[in-house]
């Protein structure tokens, strides 16, 4: 019979154990995120295109805090945002063409297709082994923000300085989670 004790679950510490030797690490990771997205931050309408912005933030604490994680390599970090951006590219064009800005239908048109298009973007991902998580939210971002061409130049130059980084930083992150 197992005691009581083994059956409680194990309570997390307040501060995670690894942080005493590795406090440099912790620093030196959150900041490289934080210097990423000032870069897109500075390119990028940080007031009208917030789901954007919140999809690249939600990519650079996979790159930097868990930086062995499955969705932090490359392949699926680009492969994500590639598959997260042509869905939602359509959906978005659909959904002006059938209820244009203005029109008593924008909102439900943009909730539907919104949603279509985070189904339609994990159903990629997972078909062609690309799966990031945050990429479900660029898919939205882009049905329901205004973007340009220049969005879209910025968004992917943002993920591939993440992926690059990840690369070229790989012996230096630890896995912080």
């Amino acid at each position: 019979m197992r005691s009581r004790s083994a059956r409680q679950p194990r309570h997390p510490d307040l501060i995670d154990r690894k942080l005493g030797h590795n406090i440099g690490r912790y620093i030196l990771q959150s900041f490289l995120a934080g210097v990423v997205i000032a870069i897109v931050l500075l390119l990028l309408d940080a007031v009208h295109q917030t789901a954007i912005i919140a999809s690249l933030g939600a990519s650079s604490f996979i790159v930097f805090a868990a930086p062995t994680a499955v969705s932090a390599q490359p392949r699926r970090l680009i492969g994500g945002y590639v598959a997260g951006t042509i869905v939602g590219l359509v959906c978005s064009v659909v959904a002006r063409a059938v209820a244009p800005e203005g029109a008593t239908e924008w909102n439900l048109v943009h909730i539907g297709l919104g949603a279509l298009a985070v189904a339609f973007s994990i159903l990629l991902m997972t078909i062609t082994n690309t799966e990031h998580p945050p990429a479900a939210g660029i898919a939205l971002a882009y049905v329901i923000n205004e973007w340009t061409g220049a969005t879209l130049i910025v968004v992917m130059g943002a993920v591939l300085v993440l992926a690059a980084s990840k690369l070229l930083l790989r012996d230096l992150l630890l896995d912080l989670v």
